[in-house]
């Protein structure tokens, strides 16, 4: 879920800003932007978001200023100078006109100013403190956000199973104002003469059985019982999901997925506008749900 914090703290390197922001994903994708001299540090910072985040688009800033209150003076590697003076005598006394080492040369060796090797262990602490710092506030304040989505989404599971118990007593109407009207249909061929002929006589029984094969056929193809009472189901599944918490992004997207075939069986079926209205609305509210679970962890 979308997210924001930043934290700046004083590192023996200068003064480091680390900051964390995401938007909307159905998946994880980390970013990072940072100097190249912080650059051997990613797979460390990495991981420690990973550990604290699993869905979303997130970008982690990293800026080092360069301003330092002090700066403690180098140390140089005493062993280390003793023995490449060792080495120089050495090879002077086999090539007496072989040039000595310059302090230049001396101080780029490696590993001759120890003060380098110790700093970089400073700093890689002190930035995975202010990087998991960061982390925190993020994390409260994704916190923040799930919350709200939360009862946004639960309003919306309101408002869907509103429409499912508004569209359910409508069905049996439906099929009664049918079968009055195919009453009457049939009542009103028979009292008609064709030709000048009177219509043949038709019993009573044979009328009510054809009304009632019709009733039928009609009934089977707009019967929407079934549809809405897994709507219901799942509306009841996706509330407990909510209700519950933790990572249920992925859990929501598949029960969006099934909701949405249900309301466009409902729409395909429906031959009043009362339903064909409910299909609607339904599939709005789930299309709205939909991309906002994307952001759910």
């Amino acid at each position: 879920m979308t997210g924001y914090a930043t934290i700046s703290a004083e590192t023996v390197a200068g003064l480091l800003t680390v900051e964390l922001k995401s938007v909307n994903s159905r998946y994880l994708d980390l970013q990072f932007r940072m100097g190249d001299e912080l650059r051997v540090f990613e797979p460390m910072l990495r991981e420690a978001v990973m550990r604290q985040v699993s869905r979303g688009k997130i970008e982690c800033r990293l800026m080092m200023g360069r301003e330092r209150k002090a700066r403690q003076s180098h140390t140089l590697n005493s062993s280390l100078l003793e023995e490449l003076a060792q080495l120089q005598s050495a090879v002077r006394e086999q090539f007496p006109d072989a040039l000595p080492f310059t302090v230049n040369e001396l101080l780029r060796w490696q590993g001759m100013i120890e003060e380098a090797g110790m700093e970089q262990e400073t700093l890689q602490k002190q930035v995975l403190a202010t990087v998991s710092s960061a982390i925190e506030s993020f994390a409260v304040a994704r916190d923040r956000e799930g919350q709200a989505l939360t009862a946004n989404l639960l309003e919306k599971v309101d408002d869907m199973e509103a429409i499912v118990q508004r569209v359910t007593p409508l069905m049996p109407q439906i099929l009664l104002q049918f079968q009055q009207k195919s009453i009457e249909r049939m009542q009103e061929a028979l009292g008609l003469t064709i030709t000048g002929v009177a219509a043949p006589v038709v019993s009573e029984q044979d009328i009510y059985e054809r009304i009632r094969q019709e009733v039928l056929l009609y009934g089977t193809k707009i019967d929407v019982a079934e549809e809405l009472s897994r709507m219901a189901i799942h509306l009841e599944e996706v509330r407990r999901f909510l209700e519950k918490g933790g990572p249920v992004g992925k859990r929501l997207d598949f029960m969006l997925q099934e909701l949405n075939r249900e309301a466009n069986t409902l729409g395909s079926k429906a031959t009043v506008r009362e339903v064909s209205d409910a299909s609607i609305d339904l599939k709005l509210l789930i299309e709205q749900m939909r991309e906002q679970v994307q952001n759910l962890e």
